[in-house]
């Protein structure tokens, strides 16, 4: 039975790339001399680190930018709250999704139900498990979740024939 694997899964080593050329720009660039701005990356967790939320919005600005270079969807970033850490400087901590959290996967479980496609969805682990009769129908399916799942950068493995 023909099937495939909805999934959120960024691409890692291009995330760690971008980082690291994040943090190389900040270090040569002009108004970030003499500042305790940085960037990096510890297990799926981006820290911005700088005087002000002004400062931090430009090196996520930078990051941004060099993420999409890198053909990496900016939809995996979480961003988190910016937070005083002694002196003047501040920092934010920014997560980096990976897998579908288990209400997202009941959005879409739910979506392929409530479209009356011949087929079927269900929840493995932090993937959806979509399976159907026919090779169309799953395209269909995929084209859907494309259309209205937005807020979650997915992507499409495992399909069988």
């Amino acid at each position: 039975m023909p099937s495939f694997d909805a999934v959120c899964e960024p691409n890692l080593p291009e995330v760690k790339n971008a980082v690291d050329n994040t943090a190389k720009e900040i270090a040569t660039r002009f108004d970030f001399k003499g500042t305790p701005a940085a960037i990096e990356l510890k297990d799926k967790e981006i820290t911005l680190i700088g005087n002000a939320d002004f400062q931090l919005t430009q090196i996520e600005d930078i990051l941004r930018n060099k993420l999409t270079k890198r053909n990496v969807d900016v939809r995996f970033l979480d961003m988190g709250d910016v937070q005083k850490i002694g002196g003047d400087k501040v920092k934010q901590v920014i997560k980096v999704k990976n897998g579908i959290a288990s209400d997202d996967a009941k959005k879409i479980t739910r979506l392929i139900k409530d479209s009356k496609m011949k087929v079927q969805a269900s929840i493995q682990g932090e993937s959806v498990r979509i399976t159907g009769a026919k090779r169309d129908d799953l395209q269909a399916a995929m084209a859907l979740l494309r259309k209205d799942m937005t807020d979650i950068p997915l992507s499409f493995d495992n399909f069988r024939d």
